[in-house]
């Protein structure tokens, strides 16, 4: 990290980052992987298993482990769909919020300060290759990031199991929407509640109880996505 670099670990991984990488370690330079990134000015460097292992974080090393510089990156302006993570620590958590917001195509995910490093190993490997899909905002302050999205006219939404809105229930998710999501242990503090535009619950029909973070996230991407898509669908129609 002092070097403003990171390991990028994995076929997965390396086949997204590669028009990003700076360097790329190999055990076969007949890999299509290898290849594939030499033919892109890529430097490839041919190691044994034992530099390969040193190299990555795994205990069983796929092959490949590239270096890519630390990414930066900023909202688009008037985002549709955004995921916001408060103080979420856990790194394979938010790797997971970041593929799954990129699937479910949000314009980007936003850590606030006190969250895990998106560049953690472990968070780059959960991200499946979704960490260069879409922008992801490190280190931001919460309530700015709130008031800021607001100010673009987006509805910000705080997923808590004591939210006064029911999401089965909820209108106006077809509009352009922010989900704020906390820890699994303390959730959102009272400041990032208050100052969401609703607190939302996702019901729970059967004797679990909670969801954990990464599954919250998607119930609730996906609730705005279909929204929105479907809310564009009959625009398209009513156009034609």
């Amino acid at each position: 990290m002092a070097e403003r670099r990171f390991v990028v670990e994995g076929p997965q991984a390396v086949r997204e980052a590669l028009d990003s990488l700076l360097e790329l370690y190999a055990l076969d330079l007949t890999d299509p992987l290898a290849q594939l990134a030499a033919a892109r000015g890529v430097e490839v460097v041919q190691v044994d298993a034992k530099v390969l292992e040193a190299l990555a974080e795994t205990v069983t090393p796929q092959g490949l482990v590239g270096v890519a510089p630390l990414l930066s990156a900023v909202l688009p302006d008037r985002p549709q769909l955004v995921a916001v993570l408060h103080e979420v620590n856990d790194p394979g958590n938010a790797g997971t919020v970041i593929r799954t917001a990129d699937a479910a195509g949000a314009d980007g995910v936003v850590l606030t300060a006190g969250s895990v490093d998106p560049h953690n190993g472990k968070c780059v490997r959960a991200s499946a290759g979704s960490l260069w899909h879409l922008p992801v905002v490190t280190d931001a302050d919460a309530l700015d990031t709130i008031a800021a999205l607001q100010a673009q006219g987006v509805r910000v939404l705080a997923a808590t199991g004591a939210g006064e809105a029911d999401l089965d229930e909820l209108d106006g998710l077809a509009a352009a929407t922010a989900w704020v999501l906390g820890t699994e242990a303390h959730g959102l503090p009272a400041e990032v509640l208050a100052a969401a535009d609703v607190r939302v619950r996702i019901p729970i029909h059967g004797r679990a109880e909670s969801l954990n973070l990464a599954t919250a996230a998607a119930v609730c991407l996906y609730s705005s996505a279909r929204a929105q898509r479907r809310a564009s669908s009959r625009e398209s129609a009513a156009e034609s």
